[in-house]
């Protein structure tokens, strides 16, 4: 037989389960690839860690879990990322549930604001804290200003200290919407029946929301958490701009910046994946799932309570001192960039527009700023069709190992970018591929790093709008003689097309402000990206290089802000899928 009732049979055939060639062999292709591009350099780099004088050994890796020095910054890394999280939760709770259970004025734009932090890496938000937080910084002169502080009967607080508070506020002001996004999920999928059973028991709103509300909540929370704790504990970026370099991560990106390859680094490389994809596994795996095991997809949708003008006020209030706070490094930055002169007053005394002039004009800031859209670019593009292709697989077929090729996908989100970085630097020491390490032509890995870094959010962009679309729909198209592809692009894509531009956009968008893979992976001058340029110019120890990395980081937050609102205003509320392991 064939024809039209042929090929709706051969459809109905594989959505029975018996699995057809062409997913099949996508699949298989999709998963060495990731293979390729995530565990190969990984392996690599922790082989490098177990070899000494050619020969397979512990001995490195015995040295580097007994060397005080690395122990004590492994302690500073644990403690920072949990203040950090923490930060993060107390920020993004309170929000997350007034928007999740009251409904009031406003409630749309002010949760839209609230990502706005995520804009502006926290390394860059970093260059304006000495302004504002150090010890004659101008939230200092403001509280001596209102008579909080008074300068003459005591020295005024050095609010950064050693760098790491400074270090911790940054990162939670920059994670906390991780956090609050999936808060938000996690509210909306606690059934409200729980709840009202309490109430009727006699529970106080307090006592039923620690009781009830928040241990089903755990799940999301240990999701979001996981990842706010893992970025933290390996970030480099905002350690190094504020000088807080008891860190592990700190230590590994200033050896490999110096071709250092030795066992040692790549030993510590291997202690700080080990307790990255630990904790990962621990949150999603064990906390996670104990939780998920006492609750259950909410049945009815939570009754959202009208608040009246004084209760509106003060729903306002707590948005406004989160956006207060959040939006103070990027303030603070964009202040920097326009001041030609700003010491010791709470604003700068003379304003200039010489500092955003000179990064559009000078050779070395205008390439950087057209390689991070060249390798951003590219990684998009990459992202694109393979985490369209997975999220098909995933979500349309039955093809046996979806599971496999979904855990891969979301890796990732477990494997640090210094990690990943660290893995390209052992892949590329030597041999052939030499020529395109950090030191050669960094295109081809950057664009590699990028793709692998944010291949998560494309998959769970898509599969959220194929979840959305009817397989009928496709089964009617194919019952009526379209081909799989004539499917795919005729009547699938135009239904996800919205999901699509929002996950490119996001993922062009944190790839063009890259931190960790650009720092270390791009070593010469001429293939800086736009973050490393940036690095460059706050550590150069010129009069004005704040204010000229600033100014960098003042275009660089234009563009992350234009494109993350265009992804939330084609996602919407399901923006939060995307940061969902």
């Amino acid at each position: 037989m064939s024809g039209p009732r042929a090929k709706g049979r051969s459809y109905l055939a594989v959505a029975e389960g018996r699995i057809a060639p062409v997913p099949l062999a996508l699949e298989g292709g999709l998963l060495v690839l990731l293979a390729a591009m995530l565990l190969l350099p990984i392996a690599l780099a922790i082989g490098r860690g177990f070899v000494d004088e050619g020969r397979p050994s512990l001995y490195w890796l015995v040295r580097t879990v007994t060397d005080g020095d690395v122990l004590r910054q492994l302690g500073n890394g644990v403690l920072l990322a949990c203040c950090a999280t923490l930060l993060s939760l107390a920020i993004a709770l309170p929000p997350a549930v007034l928007r999740a259970r009251c409904r009031f004025r406003g409630q749309g734009l002010l949760g839209v604001l609230l990502l706005v932090p995520m804009i502006l890496p926290p390394f860059v938000g970093a260059l304006s804290m000495r302004h504002l937080f150090s010890r004659f910084g101008a939230v200092n002169l403001l509280l001596d200003r209102v008579g909080i502080l008074d300068f003459s009967q005591s020295l005024p607080p050095d609010w950064l200290g050693t760098g790491f508070a400074g270090v911790a506020v940054l990162q939670a002001l920059h994670l906390y919407p991780i956090l609050y996004l999936n808060a938000s999920a996690a509210l909306a999928n606690v059934d409200p029946a729980y709840a009202q059973a309490a109430r009727n028991l006699g529970a106080g709103p307090v006592r039923t929301f620690f009781r009830i509300t928040l241990p089903l909540m755990r799940p999301g929370l240990f999701a979001g958490g996981t990842i706010v704790f893992i970025w933290s504990f390996t970030d480099i970026g905002t350690p190094l701009i504020l000088g807080y370099d008891e860190l592990a991560p700190v230590t590994i990106f200033k050896q490999l910046a110096l071709a250092e390859t030795s066992p040692g680094v790549f030993s510590l490389v291997f202690v700080l994946l080990s307790g990255a994809v630990g904790l990962y596994v621990l949150g999603k795996f064990f906390f996670g799932r104990a939780a998920a095991a006492e609750s259950s997809k909410a049945s009815i949708a939570a009754e959202q309570h009208p608040l009246g003008p004084v209760a509106t006020l003060g729903a306002w209030l707590v948005f406004g001192a989160v956006l207060l706070m959040a939006l103070l490094p990027h303030a603070g930055v964009v202040l920097t960039a326009l001041s030609a002169r700003w010491v010791n007053t709470i604003l700068p005394t003379d304003w200039t527009l010489r500092h955003l002039e000179f990064v559009i004009s000078r050779g070395e800031t205008v390439s950087s700023i057209v390689n991070s859209l060249k390798y951003a670019s590219l990684s998009t593009l990459a992202d694109l069709v393979l985490g369209g292709l997975a999220a098909w697989l995933i979500v349309r077929t039955r093809v046996a190992g979806r599971t496999l090729l979904d855990g891969m996908s979301m890796l990732p989100l477990a494997v640090p970018g210094l990690i990943l970085a660290a893995g390209y630097v052992a892949l590329t020491a030597a041999g052939p591929l030499k020529p395109f390490g950090p030191f050669g032509n960094p295109l081809g890995i950057l664009v590699v790093a990028y793709t692998i870094r944010r291949i998560p959010f494309v998959v769970r962009g898509v599969s959220a709008g194929l979840e959305q679309v009817p397989e009928s729909m496709e089964e009617a198209a194919r019952n009526l003689g379209a081909s799989r592809a004539g499917t795919i692009f005729r009547i699938t894509l135009p239904l996800i097309l919205a999901n699509v531009i929002a996950a490119g956009v996001l993922t062009f968008a944190f790839a063009v402000l890259e931190v960790s893979d650009s720092l270390i992976l791009a070593q010469q001058q001429a293939h800086f990206p736009i973050t490393k340029e940036i690095y460059r110019q706050a550590t150069s120890g010129n009069v004005d290089a704040a204010n000229i990395a600033s100014a960098l980081g003042v275009y660089g937050m234009g563009l992350l802000g234009g494109t993350l609102g265009l992804a939330g205003a084609l996602l919407g509320k399901k923006l939060g899928t995307i940061f969902r392991a």
